[in-house]
């Protein structure tokens, strides 16, 4: 391949692995190139985004590599996730942030494992809005992000501590747990009526629910 394929290909793999990231040995292994090589195409992208006409850089965390955005432009994200039409959650950032609320700590790879859907946007607007965390890195290849909630996730729900949650299903009698975590959400739904810039109708999922 030439040396422009291969560097389209690794920024393909780097959106992709979104926040995750992936790691040099995993560039290898695809591309089938050796390290010097890929150390050499990674020099060139690095300086290719450095250039004041691209949005995203090119970052090296730990053993891997991640696409971010730019320092310098933090205010206009800043002004996006202020914006009345992104003050919204959707039914699919809901479905993640119960997921997380309740498997605390968990990677995305394993909330988009529970939905059966991809879930980096969810994920990323419920970080944005504060309802969730980062706290920690999974053990392993890939050291994934791991999200918990935040006092704010607390205080919309009207918890002193993610122990004061309905008990899920399989911690109690089907039909009752069913019935608590249906109530649980129904107060939610209530507390954010009032709130109309923190949830509307938003993001769909792909699926289309």
């Amino acid at each position: 391949m030439k040396s422009h394929e291969i560097k389209a290909i690794i920024e393909g793999l780097l959106f992709v692995s979104g926040e995750e990231g992936i790691d040099e040995s995993q560039l290898m292994d695809v591309l089938q190139i050796d390290r010097k090589s890929l150390k050499f195409y990674l020099h060139e992208m690095k300086e290719m985004y450095q250039s004041d006409h691209r949005g995203l850089q090119l970052v090296e965390v730990a053993d891997g590599y991640q696409l971010t955005t730019k320092q310098e432009h933090a205010p206009y994200f800043k002004k996006l996730v202020q914006s009345p039409t992104s003050a919204t959650l959707s039914q699919a950032a809901l479905e993640a942030l119960a997921i997380i609320a309740y498997k605390q700590p968990i990677s995305r790879v394993d909330v988009e494992d529970i939905r059966g859907v991809k879930s980096e946007r969810p994920i990323r607007t419920l970080n944005g809005k504060g309802f969730i965390k980062e706290v920690g890195r999974a053990e392993g290849t890939g050291r994934a992000i791991l999200y918990g909630t935040t006092k704010l996730f607390l205080e919309q729900f009207g918890l002193r501590s993610t122990k004061e949650l309905p008990p899920l299903p399989d911690q109690v009698s089907e039909d009752e747990g069913e019935e608590e975590v249906d109530l649980f959400f129904e107060k939610f739904q209530e507390q954010m009526a009032n709130q109309p810039t923190l949830i509307q109708e938003g993001e769909k999922q792909p699926n289309g629910k």
